[in-house]
């Protein structure tokens, strides 16, 4: 039973007698509503706060609160943003991702922009141009000095962050390009589109080394990880190009618009297995060598295994929102939803974390760096959270 609150409680609960909404969503059974009010502020700027009846508030802190609904049994920690940076771009952020040393953002947005931006403070470092349409994806090679694009002109491109440049445009789907991957250190990329394809690249050369899958459906999201060693990953019917570098031992995994979920080996293109979900798949993710979580359309997150994919691991469900994006974290995930929810599960913890700010705007992509997290939202905003206001 999932505890909404009020998205900009942590501003309303700091001014005496302040009040925040508060919801509580039991499955097939009425809402639970109530509220938050500010008794004062203590020494500490921390706010005194007391809950309504059937609500109770089990600790607070500058950034953080932690509600609990007893009736329920529910419990859940809500995160306010560190920071919001509104100036990036003027209408909504589709894609994001932050460099794997935490210096710089990229993110992609319906005004047709694609920027590269300090993740410290949001300041714009450069402007990306030279895709025609949207650019629906964008992420960092694992040097963190590169960047992978895709976008709505079929075109995928990379370009140095340090200039800005494009150095290299790949050209053979026949539709826009939805979602892509990294193999290993980058020499390797994939991408799925609109075409139905998802199709190998070879960096170096600009080359494209096949097409992996062609499942005549939209491909909305793609995945790569490694291969636990107790998967029969298959054998390559011939002999894979010396130009593909580290796909031996790896799996793709592709969300099909046709609410097929397809995984096959990478190197091998031999399929291992095929599940039909209940909606459209948005997005997935691998989460270890065997496990894997995907997103619909109607709201639900599939958690499959690998080595017996029929049966899901687990199906979470906690509002009928699109699941836009799926990232895997700590021992964990993060998902993100068309509601604005935004949230954290973790083994180890009985409640959830959720991630607030965004009022029913989708919340597109999720990216994080240490204790930082980035949200990207339909409210042209990039929120960044800290753990450790927790």
């Amino acid at each position: 039973a999932p505890l909404r609150i009020q998205s900009d409680w942590a501003q309303a609960l700091r001014k005496d007698e302040g009040e925040a909404w508060l919801s509580c969503h039991p499955p097939g059974k009425p809402t639970l509503y109530g509220s938050l009010t500010c008794q004062g502020i203590g020494l500490d700027g921390i706010p005194e706060v007391t809950a309504s009846e059937g609500f109770i508030v089990n600790e607070i802190n500058k950034k953080s609160i932690h509600v609990s609904c007893p009736k329920e049994n529910v419990s859940s920690k809500f995160l306010a943003p560190y920071t919001t940076f509104s100036r990036i771009h003027t209408k909504s952020i589709t894609c994001l991702d932050i460099s794997s040393g935490g210096g710089l953002g990229v993110s992609s947005s319906a005004d047709g922009s694609m920027k590269i931006w300090q993740a410290s403070n949001g300041e714009l470092r450069r402007v990306l141009e030279g895709h025609v349409f949207d650019v629906n994806c964008c992420r960092f090679f694992p040097s963190g000095l590169v960047v992978l694009s895709g976008g709505m002109d079929a075109q995928l491109k990379i370009w140095s962050a340090e200039d800005a440049s494009c150095v290299v445009t790949f050209k053979g789907h026949k539709g826009g390009i939805l979602d892509t991957a990294i193999v290993d250190r980058g020499k390797n990329v994939v991408s799925g589109s609109r075409d139905g394809t998802a199709r190998l690249w070879d960096c170096g050369r600009s080359a494209c080394l096949g097409v992996i899958a062609d499942c005549g459906s939209s491909i909305n999201g793609v995945a790569v990880g490694a291969a636990d060693n107790s998967i029969n990953l298959g054998s390559p019917e011939q002999m894979p190009s010396e130009r593909e570098v580290g796909t031996e031992s790896k799996m793709l995994l592709l969300a099909r618009e046709d609410k097929k979920l397809q995984c096959l080996g990478l190197q091998s293109r031999q399929p291992l297995f095929l599940f039909i979900g209940s909606d459209a798949f948005n997005c997935c993710t691998f989460l270890s060598g065997f496990l894997l979580l995907a997103g619909t359309q109607d709201g639900n997150i599939y958690q499959l295994d690998v080595r017996n994919p029929r049966t899901p691991v687990q199906v979470i469900h906690r509002s009928g929102a699109p699941v836009m994006s799926l990232l895997s974290f700590r021992d964990g995930f993060i998902a993100s939803q068309g509601d604005g929810s935004c949230f954290i599960v973790q083994q180890d913890l009985d409640y959830v974390i959720e991630l607030t700010g965004a009022d029913c705007d989708p919340v597109y992509k999720v990216a994080t760096w240490e204790k930082q997290i980035y949200t990207c939202c339909r409210d042209g905003l990039v929120r960044r959270y800290q753990l450790s206001d927790l």
